[in-house]
């Protein structure tokens, strides 16, 4: 059994553009709060939490609407196709509207910025789970690690084409208004090419359809956890599905608590540019890149949830490291590099291996409804971070943030081994045939 790359990095379009356009939302948005809106920490932390607040509804209702779509484009691509092109819309106005706050200020505008962004979340909330649903669809439950390898590292190439050209375009900090609409209009065509591959290279009915057949002829790779009688899940592996769903809601409170604050964070307490903090995320990014593909053959040999508790461990031990060059740095040096690139490494382990994990215990019907309870937890856990971590550089220190990840990431470590079910090990090949790789 070979995995089709091709059709899977296709398929990966999908998750670029939605990667795209959430690492420019966490860059930007706060930016654009605090500094040209002139909302404090606290406040701007509860409008970044809107996009969880949604999502914690939109995700799971869409993903299951998307499994009984009958659509002749299949069921995800209709919802990717609405979806990409409101956001794109509504996207482009919020540089515009900002920019005509700092040359007018008026509440008005605060309150037609905070009115289309809450349309723009909605837009993303439509298709996200379908988009992501549509990986587990075409592909056989034992290669979904080497899959989602794959769409992690589509997702990490959307973010990083971001960052760098943000890093090209604001190479140093300047005091002078800058307009952010050239990096809204560059995302919005990385969203829109990603759309037109879905359409016209990723024949959704069809590959669908074989993913069906090959069910059919290998029943024994698809077997869902449920009972004699129907029922959904039995109880020892509700109890795993529980503690997993835990596991990530803690690993999110954690490392999106740094992700939403690390540019106002840098800025403030490491005196550094956006482009500079960008380059440090981009270092975290490239991390992941180099190691989605690897890490994926590791959990093939070791099992996800081996793989996962590694990623736990190292994620924890990259924000305490973080704490501990605060008190010791005063601003930025190459160690950051280093610290960044072993955070990535660490956020690949646990990425690449934990929706599989979720998706494993559910039947291929319900792939768009367990994606969406993945998101679920996900964006719960969202809700609140960015809330706490804002209050707590506002009223504590900024220097809080990385012990606060920290806390989180090492409790994900323990939930994660009480996780008995959703593991899926196969048995590794050797040399290149190890990464499944098809022409």
């Amino acid at each position: 059994m070979k995995l089709d790359t091709k059709r899977t990095v296709l398929v990966g379009f999908a998750f670029l553009s939605i990667c795209a356009f959430w690492q420019m939302y966490d860059n930007l948005i706060p930016l654009i709060l605090t500094n040209t809106f002139h909302l404090n920490e606290t406040l701007s932390g509860a409008i970044m939490a809107a996009d969880n607040v949604l999502a914690l509804f939109l995700l799971p209702l869409f993903g299951g609407i998307s499994d009984r779509c009958g659509s002749r484009l299949g069921r995800r691509r209709p919802f990717i196709l609405f979806g990409t092109v409101a956001a794109v819309v509504l996207m482009l106005s919020l540089p515009l509207i900002a920019d005509s706050f700092y040359a007018a200020p008026a509440s008005g505008k605060l309150a037609a910025f905070i009115a289309v962004l809450g349309l723009l979340l909605i837009a993303m909330g439509t298709y996200r789970s379908p988009a992501v649903a549509l990986m587990p669809d075409v592909t056989p439950k034992p290669l979904r690690s080497k899959a989602n390898a794959i769409i992690n590292l589509m997702g990490a190439v959307g973010g990083i084409v971001y960052l760098l050209i943000t890093t090209f375009l604001y190479k140093t900090k300047s005091d002078v208004y800058i307009t952010y609409f050239p990096l809204f209009a560059i995302v919005g065509g990385i969203m829109v090419a990603a759309l037109l591959v879905i359409l016209f290279l990723v024949d959704e009915p069809k590959l669908v359809q074989r993913q069906r057949e090959y069910e059919r002829a290998h029943p024994e790779d698809n077997l869902a956890e449920e009972t004699e009688n129907g029922e959904a899940l039995p109880a020892p592996v509700k109890k795993s599905l529980g503690f997993l769903l835990a596991s990530i809601a803690l690993w999110f409170i954690a490392y999106n608590g740094v992700t939403t604050w690390f540019s106002v964070y840098a800025q403030n307490t490491w005196d550094m540019s956006l482009g500079q903090a960008n380059t440090c995320v981009t270092i975290a990014t490239a991390g992941a890149i180099l190691s989605y593909i690897p890490v994926g053959n590791v959990a093939s040999r070791l099992g996800r949830r081996k793989t996962i508790r590694f990623g736990t461990l190292m994620l924890g031990g990259c924000f305490f490291a973080g704490f501990l060059y605060t008190l010791f740095a005063g601003g930025f040096s190459p160690v950051l590099y280093v610290l960044f690139a072993l955070l990535g490494l660490a956020w690949a382990a646990i990425n690449v291996n934990s929706l599989p994990m979720v998706v494993e215990m559910c039947k291929g019907s319900e792939v768009g409804k367990f994606t969406g309870l993945y998101y679920t937890f996900s964006m719960a856990a969202q809700i609140v971070t960015p809330i706490v971590a804002g209050w707590l550089l506002r009223n504590v220190s900024y220097k809080a943030l990385f012990p606060y990840a920290a806390v989180f990431a090492f409790a994900s470590f323990v939930t994660m081994g009480m996780v008995k079910h959703g593991d899926n090990k196969v048995e590794a090949q050797k040399g290149l045939e190890a990464y499944d790789i098809q022409d």
